[in-house]
């Protein structure tokens, strides 16, 4: 297999297992150009994608910008802050003047969860959903597999445990999903408030004891509280968020094993994550940026039929 089976990369739920495969085989490939001295191939120079965010980003956005470089496409970045949107134009109508610019490909991330989807049922072009609302982050998920994958060599039979806020994370969204397909065992960490009724019925354990958590797993991902996300009130404060659900240094040299340390970012130090911990060897958080390039050129690469 050589192709993806699908058009478009909307989430890890519309993806086979043979798909992300697929891409963490072609990430692989784009690594080794992305070590040389010229770190460029033409492979997309006859592509137009146009980067869509209708919500804040740097890593999401700069790491997309980078691999379009890498791949030698034309780019259009448009940001909503400052675009017709503030004047009441629909998504759709400003996706369509895009497209009338003869765009192949569309970059998008918008607060509103199942965006890319809508778009995707009326637009030609091919979307890649870079975050919706609390629903998906799938290219997130994917370079975190291929973190993982570098370091472990597989991820099944992989105990991966996802700690935070797991109501409001795009990033649990598609992680926990691509891990099971994958074959790897999934637990989440949280307060109660902050964790969804239904997991446990998609086969994911749910611990509230982190020291029990961490003791379990292999490697940790951690997440930020999404205080964006909240209208209402779901920790009492972020000083006892971190008292119970921070990671300090002091608490994993209490383990019995080393475990590895893995952010989406940002990272709110001092609250999930002490600084003696996300900078330490058992990090992986600069390697998932570097790997974020390598696997969004792969997707691109491949959402475009290149073989």
């Amino acid at each position: 297999m050589s192709a993806l089976s699908q058009k478009h990369l909307l989430g890890i739920k519309y993806i086979q297992k043979s798909d992300i495969e697929l891409i963490l085989q072609t990430a692989s490939r784009f690594k080794e150009v992305l070590q040389r001295p010229i770190k460029k191939v033409p492979s997309l120079r006859d592509i137009t994608i146009a980067n869509l965010f209708f919500e804040d980003s740097t890593r999401t956005r700069i790491s997309f910008e980078l691999a379009e470089k890498r791949l030698s496409a034309d780019t259009i970045n448009f940001s909503a802050s400052n675009s017709s949107v503030k004047k009441g134009e629909t998504l759709l109508d400003t996706v369509r003047n895009i497209l009338a610019m003869k765009v192949d490909m569309v970059v998008m991330r918008h607060s509103s969860s199942g965006a890319p989807v809508f778009l995707s049922q009326h637009i030609p072009a091919s979307i890649v959903n870079a975050g919706d609302g609390t629903n998906e982050h799938p290219t997130q998920a994917l370079l975190d597999a291929y973190s993982m994958t570098e370091k472990f060599g597989t991820l099944k039979g992989l105990r991966v445990l996802i700690v935070g806020d797991i109501t409001h994370s795009r990033v649990a969204g598609s992680n926990i999903p691509l891990l099971q397909k994958m074959g790897a065992e999934v637990t989440v960490c949280g307060p109660p408030t902050l964790i969804p009724k239904h997991l446990p019925e998609l086969g994911v354990r749910v611990e509230t004891n982190l020291k029990k958590a961490l003791q379990w797993c292999d490697v940790a991902n951690v997440l930020r509280i999404q205080l964006e996300r909240m209208d209402i009130k779901f920790v009492p404060t972020l000083r006892e968020y971190s008292l119970f659900y921070g990671i300090n240094r002091e608490l994993l040299d209490s383990l019995n094993k080393q475990i590895t340390i893995m952010h989406p970012g940002p990272i709110n130090r001092g609250v999930e994550l002490n600084s003696d911990v996300a900078d330490s060897g058992q990090s992986l958080i600069l390697q998932q940026v570097e790997n974020g390039v390598a696997v969004r050129m792969a997707v691109m690469y491949l959402l475009a039929g290149r073989e």
